[in-house]
């Protein structure tokens, strides 16, 4: 087993406690790439790849990416992402004069893997030049397998757990892995001055991973946790919708703080709390279940819960690029950017490994995505117009991104990433209020 060894730094003030981490919160979520890239194209461009399409004329992006499922809320900023990205390269003269287009299917969840296996079967057959996705690691954990053998690219951008760290020559991931998350969520909460925590976890990789990162966080820090520990045999099964058993035995613990670490379950256990009488300031969420819930539950419900997202908080012109594109596309209002930036950067460096390697065949690509993302260093540049410029002329490169992570490690994930803070107003929507930095070494 490899041991990781994440160095955060970011300050959280909170009471008395002062977690020695340094703050680099801002309202681009301290990320330092520039915001002048070619989002001016917004419009949507007829994407979807013809019947006809393969690598041999086009540079086909498929995606499997949660359409249906407890995760299909994340669908239409990833989607977004990887369609701006798309609308960029084409305006951008595509790659090498071969246009970028879309085979687009659904991950659905890991409640139904067999969503997942179909659709990737589906990708295999077409032979697209890379497989953007799955959002939930359960379902990258079904699938990657298959693509490798294919010898089809896989690259999530939304993917956090620690299993899929170094999975293998034809994964990649451009969201960092569930280490870094929990070290910064662990600090978040004893920050906030807890000491004893409680977890309400389903028994998932994504689930059990982040939390024992979370905890060994919070233990590190002095705090114990009372319920739902590893090894305590305390999970729930995924798609539970029922949680009065659960909650009760949390709050025998009596607990500080409670941690939710669960997907669309998150919308029974809320409720099940409030009415057990716990408050929500001392509530905190991950990037599994921090979404709008101002539908879902009565105004003033989350005021004060806390979540953590990993990535950069992308910036005020790449979220009216966003939303431009999805409204154009979909007709759409676009209001959640989760992982957006992330699908955005993992489609870009497709097209500019595409490019390096003279060929949009998953397999000859993939031994230039390293180079691209800056692992062999290289002039910086932000955007695919400024960056295919710099490759055709022969010069090294590194793409810094609307994400904000550093180049692939030997791990083929981010040698650095962004976890954003964010919390609860009254309508029960959330606010981006700060950022940390996480660096990965192994």
């Amino acid at each position: 087993m490899i041991k990781s060894k994440y160095a955060l730094r970011t300050t959280i003030l909170a009471g008395a406690g002062i977690i020695a981490v340094m703050l680099s919160g801002c309202a681009s979520g301290g990320s330092t790439t520039s915001t002048s890239s070619a989002t001016a194209s917004a419009a949507a461009t007829s994407s979807d790849c013809a019947s006809d399409a393969t690598t041999a004329n086009n540079l086909v992006v498929g995606t499997i990416l949660p359409i249906t499922g407890s995760l299909a809320y994340l669908n239409p900023p990833e989607q977004a992402g990887v369609g701006l990205a798309v609308s960029d390269i084409n305006a951008a003269g595509g790659v090498d004069g071969k246009q970028a287009c879309v085979l687009a299917t659904d991950s659905g969840d890991s409640t139904d893997l067999s969503v997942s296996t179909a659709s990737a079967q589906k990708l295999i057959t077409a032979k697209p030049s890379v497989a953007i996705g799955a959002a939930s690691s359960s379902v990258s954990l079904n699938v990657v397998d298959s693509f490798a053998s294919a010898k089809i690219t896989q690259i999530s951008p939304a993917n956090t757990s620690a299993k899929l760290s170094g999975y293998g020559p034809f994964y990649y991931r451009t969201a960092p892995p569930d280490s870094v998350q929990g070290s910064a969520l662990g600090s978040l909460i004893t920050g906030d001055g807890n000491s004893k925590i409680a977890f309400l976890v389903f028994n998932d990789s994504y689930g059990t991973g982040l939390r024992d990162f979370t905890q060994a966080s919070i233990e590190s820090a002095g705090g114990t946790v009372v319920y739902g520990a590893k090894g305590a045999g305390q999970e729930f099964p995924p798609g539970q919708t029922t949680f009065s058993a659960e909650v009760t035995a949390a709050l025998a613990a009596k607990p500080d703080a409670i941690v939710i670490l669960a997907f669309d379950e998150t919308k029974s256990i809320i409720p099940e709390l409030v009415a057990q009488g716990w408050t929500m300031p001392k509530t905190y969420l991950s990037d599994g279940n921090t979404a709008d819930y101002s539908k879902d539950f009565q105004a003033g419900t989350l005021t004060g819960a806390q979540g953590t997202i990993p990535g950069a908080n992308a910036d005020d012109a790449f979220k009216a690029s966003l939303v431009a594109w999805y409204k154009s596309a979909e007709n759409g209002d676009l209001k959640d950017f989760s992982y957006a930036p992330e699908a955005y950067d993992a489609t870009t460096l497709t097209a500019l490994a595409a490019l390096k390697a003279k060929s949009n065949v998953s397999a000859d690509l993939n031994k230039q995505l390293a180079a691209v993302s800056g692992a062999n260093g290289g002039t910086k540049c932000a955007s695919y117009a400024e960056c295919a410029k710099l490759v055709s002329a022969g010069t090294e490169i590194q793409y810094t991104g609307k994400s904000g992570i550093g180049p692939f490690n030997t791990h083929n994930e981010p040698s650095s990433a962004f976890i954003g803070i964010y919390k609860y107003n009254a309508d029960n929507t959330y606010t981006f209020q700060s950022s940390i930095e996480g660096q990965t070494s192994y």
